[in-house]
């Protein structure tokens, strides 16, 4: 008995097997690891830090002021005068 090749399935394998081993190369390389100085960095970008932290001051100033606190008055001494009241 002849052997028959199935060309295109045989293609298709190569090809899955091809992306598997791809995508095992990308997942598992390990990106080169620089020495860089932080602090040279760090001082590389403008400092605008300052100006957030007053903004936030002056809202929560602002929140105070516009809340005033109101007196709470005690509500079961208040039931209890009226309770007497109606009593008398």
């Amino acid at each position: 008995m002849g052997v028959t090749r199935l060309k295109r399935k045989a293609r298709r394998n190569k090809q899955t097997a091809a992306k598997r081993q791809n995508n095992i190369k990308q997942l598992t390389a390990t990106p080169v690891i620089k020495n860089i100085d932080k602090e040279a960095l760090i001082a590389s970008f403008p400092k605008a830090e300052a100006p957030k932290a007053e903004v936030k001051e002056t809202k929560a100033e602002k929140s105070e002021e516009a809340k005033p606190k109101k007196a709470k008055a005690p509500k079961k001494e208040a039931k209890a005068e009226e309770a007497d009241a109606a009593a008398e």
